[in-house]
């Protein structure tokens, strides 16, 4: 019923041999798995192919642009961007048992979202989304990019991949939800958080941001625990079970998120079951204005 462990700090994920790698097997679950890769211009970069020997992915940049990428031999270019808070990226869906070799004419990372797989979809080049999703209202209005929505993106065996802004003084994440099949909840996927703290006119992450993140049991949990974290640049964490939310961006700190969620229900969903104590916050959303900056501009 629990993970190995959940929370993993940046400053204990130093990169070895170019990647930061949270696979099925150190999570001690069935699906997810997360890489961080930090190409470095006009070098070549092999992904270890035991990370898609048993899992599709989604190749996606984070803050690197022109990024020309193999798979099994067939070439793609990346447009990608400047940094989580400069909008979408265009992305590759990653077939199952692919062969991945990127370069990039500038230094920068790559995330590379897995899930173990059955059916192998084609590999396909993504364009950016033209636009976006607010949902929530007042304080709890954020900005989401569901590039791998099931409902934007179908051509997957089990991953699903959204991203996440929260404008800074806002939270996200709200109510808290779950979705891990225990009683009272049929849909069950693990998800990653993996966070990106920015600053105020920057358009990637900064050392200096911090924020908040809750993750809490049912109460027909078996295995309670509550999780109050302060977040940091690059931090990763992994939600086996149970209600998480909110998560809280500081002032001056906008806080971005990659979720990341597969599971065993039959039909790829993103559907969740709110924590009954405060879902009545939604519909306090009607009487309220959404942020005006979303959505979100770096200014």
């Amino acid at each position: 019923m629990s993970v190995a462990r959940r929370y993993f700090p940046h400053a204990d994920l130093p990169f070895v041999n170019g990647a930061v790698t949270i696979t099925p097997e150190m999570a001690n679950w069935k699906f997810c798995g997360l890489s961080i890769f930090e190409l470095k211009a006009n070098i070549a970069f092999k992904v270890d192919p035991s990370l898609l020997a048993r899992s599709e992915g989604a190749l996606i940049p984070l803050n690197v642009s022109g990024v020309k990428v193999k798979v099994d031999g067939q070439l793609f270019t990346l447009k990608g961007r400047q940094g989580v808070f400069a909008g979408n990226s265009d992305w590759i869906y990653c077939r199952l048992g692919s062969k991945i070799e990127i370069t990039s004419s500038s230094n920068g990372q790559i995330a590379l979202a897995t899930a173990t797989a059955v059916t192998a979809y084609p590999t396909l080049h993504v364009p950016a989304l033209e636009s976006i999703e607010i949902r929530g209202s007042g304080d709890a209005t954020r900005e989401v990019r569901p590039f791998m929505h099931p409902e934007n993106f179908p051509g997957a065996d089990r991953l699903m991949a959204v991203e996440l802004i929260t404008p800074d003084g806002n939270v996200s994440s709200y109510p808290p939800h779950r979705h891990d099949g225990i009683e009272g909840c049929d849909v069950a996927n693990e998800e990653i958080y993996y966070f990106r703290i920015g600053k105020l006119g920057q358009l990637h992450g900064d050392p200096e941001g911090f924020g908040f993140h809750r993750t809490y049991t049912a109460p027909q949990d078996p295995s309670p625990f509550d999780d109050n974290l302060a977040v940091h640049d690059g931090d990763i964490y992994l939600v086996p079970r149970g209600y998480h939310g909110p998560c809280t961006a500081m002032p001056g700190y906008p806080m971005y998120y990659l979720n990341v969620l597969a599971g065993d229900t039959p039909a790829r969903t993103m559907d969740f079951c709110d924590d009954p104590n405060h879902a009545w916050i939604r519909k306090s959303w009607a009487s309220q204005k959404n942020d005006p900056r979303v959505p979100w501009k770096v200014i």
